[in-house]
């Protein structure tokens, strides 16, 4: 374990993905509590170790670069291989990107996919004007958190809903509500909230004990659930239905998406 953290939780790895710089991004890591850290999986090398691969011996900077190349295949894949509901892409355009990335010429590209040069070159102009409305975009949204009051900002949520919409627009202000009404002093569950945002709140807090870039054994994730919450079959049930957990076929494993 680092010296400064005991694990990275989804909380954790949301929020850095989710404000992560567009250059932290394309390379797939940040910097935190003197580790760098995957934003793609959440594991992190501490700056002070030096890791052995093979034969030769890495800083922690350069043990995450070849992680994710290792474990990811490169930041290009995982981003584009994200849902569509936060790429704004197409099909064709994920597959056109795909091969500009590749450096496939128009020609090449337009036999690949049976369509027309002249098509393929629209593509790449509407991809073009897409990449500058992103930008003004961002720029728009940046100033408009600058004046943000605190309670009202959206909290920043896993990268795998199994469903997106107005049942994630959840605030700080009504997260700490939530869980002060429905949790214990001691940090037990009073009970399960029948509302669909206030649930999404719970489970987000259940997520959130369990470690990012770790498998579990069930007899683990229920160890960890049933001190919060004696009914834990169902939240772990839950865990996996809202996105928030997946599991082999088996149920010999359950890993935090």
């Amino acid at each position: 374990m680092s010296r400064n953290v005991n694990f990275y939780s989804i909380k954790d790895i949301a929020g850095l993905f989710w404000n992560a710089s567009i250059d932290e991004l394309k390379r797939g890591y940040t910097k935190k509590d003197g580790n760098y850290l995957c934003l793609v999986c959440g594991k992190y090398f501490d700056e002070d170790v030096i890791y052995p691969k093979g034969t030769v011996f890495l800083s922690a900077k350069k043990a995450v670069e070849e992680h994710i190349k290792d474990a990811h295949s490169s930041m290009f894949d995982v981003l584009l291989n994200m849902d569509k509901r936060y790429t704004g892409l197409s099909q064709i355009q994920s597959d056109l990107i795909d091969d500009f990335y590749g450096g496939l010429d128009d020609e090449s590209i337009a036999k690949k996919n049976s369509i027309t040069k002249s098509t393929v070159r629209n593509h790449r102009f509407r991809l073009k004007e897409k990449q500058k409305q992103a930008k003004v975009f961002l720029a728009l949204m940046s100033l408009v958190e600058e004046k943000q009051k605190e309670e009202d900002k959206i909290i920043d949520i896993h990268k795998t809903p199994r469903m997106l919409d107005e049942r994630y627009a959840i605030t700080k202000v009504h997260q700490d509500k939530v869980l002060e009404k429905f949790l214990k002093e001691d940090g037990s569950l009073i009970k399960l909230p029948k509302k669909e945002k206030d649930k999404i709140v719970i489970l987000f807090h259940f997520a959130s004990q369990f470690e990012y870039n770790k498998k579990y054994k069930e007899v683990e994730v229920n160890r960890i659930i049933k001190p919060i919450f004696s009914d834990f079959v169902t939240i772990r049930r839950y865990l996996i239905e809202y996105g928030f957990m997946d599991r082999e076929k088996d149920c010999s494993n359950y890993w935090i998406l």
